[in-house]
């Protein structure tokens, strides 16, 4: 009986870990916007971009969706197939690269 009424009445986290989530947020987008800022040029721009995004996108699903406290077969049914999509297409930008240069090497540049 105990173990429906704790069900029933959830889990609840400190405000603090919110704050803590939140202000790490900012301090993200705000290492965003100052690679914009100095103008970072390039891959290294590019590459700072996409990191601080997938670290605000990881605090926010693990934080706010709650898959921190997730089961683990939960966490790897999410995780497992957009890591797959993630490697899928590291592989078509190698084999697009591939196909760029043997046409420019088979075919001349067009200029």
């Amino acid at each position: 009986m105990a173990q429906a009424s704790a069900h029933a009445q959830g889990q609840q986290h400190p405000i603090k870990l919110y704050l803590v989530v939140w202000a790490w947020l900012f301090v993200l987008s705000a290492c965003s916007y100052f690679v914009d800022y100095f103008q970072v040029q390039g891959l290294l721009r590019y590459s700072l971009i996409i990191l601080f995004m997938l670290m605000k996108a990881g605090l926010i699903v693990a934080i706010f969706m709650h898959m921190a406290w997730e089961r683990l077969s939960l966490v790897y049914a999410i995780l497992v197939p957009m890591s797959a999509v993630v490697v899928f297409v590291a592989i078509m930008m190698l084999e697009a690269d591939y196909t760029l240069l043997s046409r420019v090497v088979f075919f001349g540049s067009g200029s």
